[in-house]
């Protein structure tokens, strides 16, 4: 059984925003040709992840290798996870599709480059602490899904996340480079850089000291294929997609941002958003209205560990 290289399911007129925030938040060169970007939700060309495009940018360094049988440095805590996938391949949840509660999961990609410095110094913000705070006063609970990069960057904020009971953080690579190509133009990481990534994000929350840590991983981007899978086996994790794009990224008018989340709302449905400001300005405002209609209509928010588990 073969996973194709996958942007996760999104109807094509997303297209445009999805991939400006892609290259946006990820720090990309170039963008997709407009084939690529007029099949979004559907299968792409296969792409090999075993080894970095020319021209990539240089491969995140890899921390230490753990001592065999030892626990590895920033290892998430116990939660829920999907039976490992054929071929031994990591498994991926996208939507507890047999869950007809009507509970659904708001996730949010806090994503900075491993090469983002400069710009956060100059006085770009890849943080929203509005949007936490507003988070935490409708009482949402949540699920993060950061880079090790953003956690440097922002270590107060990654620890309050990763502290408070009302969320959880998971794994979205310390770089934020592809994990297969072509891939939004994000520069590519081959397989040893690509699991050595998912250590340094992990080791990356640990310093920072959040505790609320799942082991989940969002591919950068959206795009893995069977190479990617395979890449993160030793990882010990569940890679998590999403059904519903929420249309956030770059947007400027939070109504449409919120119609578009509750139109594709179901039981069980995970929900992609973003928590930086410069990428995704509009989103806390958007979530304001998403809430407490979502709430009228009977549906209950949850972790991601809530949905998996069940």
């Amino acid at each position: 059984m073969t996973i194709s290289v996958r942007k996760a399911t999104a109807a094509a007129v997303l297209g445009a925003a999805l991939t400006a925030a892609l290259t946006g938040c990820g720090g990309g060169s170039g963008t997709p040709d407009a084939g690529r970007e007029a099949r979004l939700g559907t299968p792409a060309a296969s792409a090999s992840a075993t080894g970095s495009a020319a021209g990539s940018a240089p491969q995140s360094p890899a921390p230490a290798s753990p001592q065999p049988g030892a626990p590895q440095a920033g290892a998430p805590g116990a939660a829920p996870m999907l039976p490992v996938g054929p071929n031994g391949l990591t498994p991926v949840f996208e939507r507890a599709k047999q869950h007809t509660d009507k509970t659904v999961a708001l996730t949010f990609d806090a994503d900075m480059t491993s090469d983002q410095g400069p710009r956060a110094a100059a006085g770009e913000h890849f943080d929203n602490p509005q949007l936490i705070s507003t988070l935490r006063t409708l009482k949402v609970p949540s699920t993060v899904f950061m880079t090790g990069r953003w956690a440097e960057e922002y270590p107060d904020q990654a620890k309050s996340i990763g502290t408070d009971p009302n969320f959880e953080i998971a794994n979205h690579s310390y770089s934020h480079h592809a994990f297969t190509s072509p891939c939004y133009g994000l520069p590519a990481l081959d397989a040893a850089a690509a699991r050595a990534d998912v250590d340094r994000a992990f080791a990356a929350f640990k310093k920072a000291g959040a505790v609320n840590t799942v082991p989940y991983f969002r591919f950068p981007g959206g795009c893995y294929d069977d190479p990617s899978l395979r890449a993160l086996s030793t990882a010990k994790v569940t890679a998590v997609q999403w059904d519903v794009v929420s249309g956030d990224a770059f947007a400027k008018d939070p109504d449409a941002v919120a119609e578009q989340v509750l139109a594709g709302v179901k039981p069980g449905s995970v929900v992609v958003m973003h928590c930086t400001r410069s990428a995704a300005p509009v989103t806390e405002e958007a979530i304001r209205k998403i809430v407490p209609e979502l709430r009228k209509r009977g549906f209950r928010f949850v972790k991601v560990s809530e949905l998996v588990g069940k």
